[in-house]
């Protein structure tokens, strides 16, 4: 496998074992449990994130499939212009500017751990699956949609390293929460 898609895989097996460890012993109370009204729960972070990677990882998968019907092959490493670095920076935690999810990637509050739990987990093994699929593709030229605006499309390297900086940005956000559980 490519070493830069090698590296992406890892980070999503590594966010789907911190998200087992950090959900571990947890009841549903501490699960959903709001460190203040408008600061979000452990559920809410992961909730957040399963809906915004949903849309992701389609996205992911149909320019995969367009890419591989076209023969857009490269071998890397890809390097990414600098508006896809500075949105990969301001993306990865520490955070430096907060923003509010949009509307549509805001999630219910009080769903159960064990509706949540597994549905991040398995889209951890959908992101895993669809990087396995992209190994011999031009990760600079393929281009997908983001989940904010079809509109603005990143390459398809940047868009799996985003998609592993967001959900790394919400995840210390729920340690954040855990810690303040103890």
């Amino acid at each position: 496998m490519n070493p830069q898609l090698a590296s992406y895989h890892q980070q999503f097996e590594q966010i789907a074992s911190e998200a087992k460890e950090l959900t571990a012993g947890l009841t549903e109370a501490r699960f959903n449990w709001r460190p203040a009204p408008d600061q979000w729960s452990i559920e809410e972070c992961l909730a957040h994130l399963t809906m915004v990677g949903q849309v992701e990882v389609r996205a992911i998968e149909a320019a995969v499939d367009n890419a591989k019907a076209k023969g857009i092959t490269g071998t890397g490493p890809f390097g990414y212009p600098i508006w896809e670095r500075y949105i990969l920076r301001e993306t990865e935690p520490p955070v430096r500017h907060t923003l509010s999810a949009p509307k549509r990637f805001v999630p219910l509050h009080q769903q159960p751990i064990t509706g949540i739990l597994p549905t991040f987990l398995h889209l951890q093994r959908e992101f895993m699956i669809q990087i396995e699929r992209a190994d011999g593709l031009d990760l600079r030229r393929v281009k997908v949609p983001t989940p904010i605006t079809k509109l603005l499309k990143l390459s398809l390297g940047a868009t799996l390293e985003q998609a592993a900086a967001h959900e790394r940005r919400h995840m210390v956000q729920a340690r954040r929460v855990r810690e303040r559980l103890a």
